[in-house]
């Protein structure tokens, strides 16, 4: 589930909200608390995750300290054809692969806080995604946009993974799904693909 979370880390988030306004959700780019560098339990619990959004969405106005939060991660999916299969009968599926993430929130109120859960989203992701940009030259242009930011931690509670590989099919139709994802031009069905080959076989 960690390897997850850091791989896709654009969460869902959803509070319950008001009986008037209903649930409230936004994606939104969600880290580890950089200045931790164990590894998380296997359901996440005590684990500190930070994020941040626009202080102009009402999601953020309707956000309070003490609301418990669900981050929902998605991870590589694609959908399973039954010609793929090569048996009759057979049943169209979708592979997926998701977190859900529960915990207590905790609006921060420092701009200098904010500032620094900014850049250390910049840094982590740079750090996977990017090409390592040295943000030393936007510090000044990150202070004018960060009174508009507004950022928070997640004090985690628990987890839920879904990983749905194919796993309840026998050993040779799960390994011809495997390589019809990996031979495709889709990147989401190459990635499923090398999921489904880190997964043991749960089937018959």
């Amino acid at each position: 589930m960690a390897d997850l979370i850091r791989g896709n880390p654009l969460a869902l988030a959803v509070i319950n909200g008001s009986a008037d306004l209903g649930p409230f959700a936004t994606h939104l780019p969600v880290i580890p608390d950089p200045r931790t560098t164990g590894e998380w339990p296997d359901d996440l619990a005590g684990a500190t995750l930070f994020g941040h959004m626009n202080r102009a969405n009402p999601h953020w106005r309707a956000l309070k300290t003490g609301d418990v939060v669900l981050l929902a991660f998605t991870g590589p999916h694609a959908y399973v054809s039954p010609s793929v299969y090569e048996v009759t009968p057979a049943a169209p599926t979708w592979n997926f692969t998701s977190v859900h993430v529960r915990g207590v929130v905790e609006k921060i109120d420092s701009l200098e806080e904010t500032l620094e859960v900014v850049r250390a989203t910049a840094r982590s992701f740079e750090a996977r995604f990017g090409a390592d940009w040295d943000q030393s030259e936007s510090i000044e242009y990150f202070r004018k946009i960060v009174p508009a930011v507004g950022a928070f931690r997640i004090s985690v509670t628990g987890a839920e993974g879904m990983f749905k590989l194919s796993q309840e099919q026998p050993a040779e139709v799960r390994e011809r799904v495997q390589k019809s994802f990996s031979g495709s031009e889709c990147g989401r069905q190459r990635d499923t693909a090398e999921l489904m080959a880190r997964l043991p076989q749960t089937g018959p």
